[in-house]
């Protein structure tokens, strides 16, 4: 009865992990939450501190995310746990404990969350990731285009209606979250006009 709530205290405690924190302090001596766009993720690592750095946040960030479900799925929980613990992962990722729970956005921690449940769904938006990338050149525009292709694509792959209640319930708190932050795709897109 325990390993539910367990698998969900070891999801928000792998996403607790600070990796950009960390990286931003030991490689620069910066709070990377004070730089930049404040995000606490790879995309300011990677402007801020390097590529080489901004690479490993994304693995490690990613890992977390990966980690919250297959721990979760190890010890044998069912279904809702599993996506709690996920869940969890990504709040642990945008309100670690350590840190005063100032976190980042924790795309790279959903990513680690689909690539274990819906791995072709996400092969599939790590190359509209890719495309977008290159044609924006800016890593939150990047993921807004992208962001309303994984419910779409969870609903073609695997028609899975608990699997697309997640992701949609996972977009919304990305975009309440960083809703402060929707000006800089209008930027963007106005300047792509131009």
């Amino acid at each position: 009865m325990l390993l539910g709530p367990i698998s969900i205290i070891i999801g928000y405690l792998l996403g607790s992990i600070p990796t950009a924190y960390i990286m931003g302090k030991s490689r620069k001596g910066i709070d990377i939450r004070e730089v930049d766009t404040r995000n606490m993720g790879a995309g300011s690592t990677f402007r801020q501190v390097g590529l080489w750095e901004g690479a490993v946040v994304a693995l490690v960030d990613i890992g977390k995310g990966a980690a919250a479900i297959l721990v979760a799925q190890a010890v044998g929980v069912s279904q809702p746990f599993v996506l709690a613990a996920g869940f969890a992962a990504i709040l642990g990722h945008s309100f670690p404990f350590s840190i005063g729970f100032r976190g980042g956005q924790g795309v790279a921690t959903i990513m680690g969350i689909f690539l274990v449940l819906a791995p072709e769904v996400m092969l599939v938006i790590l190359g509209l990731m890719g495309v977008a990338l290159l044609l924006t050149r800016h890593i939150f525009t990047m993921t807004c285009i992208t962001a309303p292709f994984l419910p779409l694509l969870i609903w073609l792959f695997d028609k899975s209606a608990m699997f697309l209640f997640y992701s949609l319930v996972i977009i919304a708190f990305v975009v309440f979250r960083n809703r402060h932050r929707l000006k800089e795709f209008r930027l963007v897109a106005n300047k792509n006009k131009r």
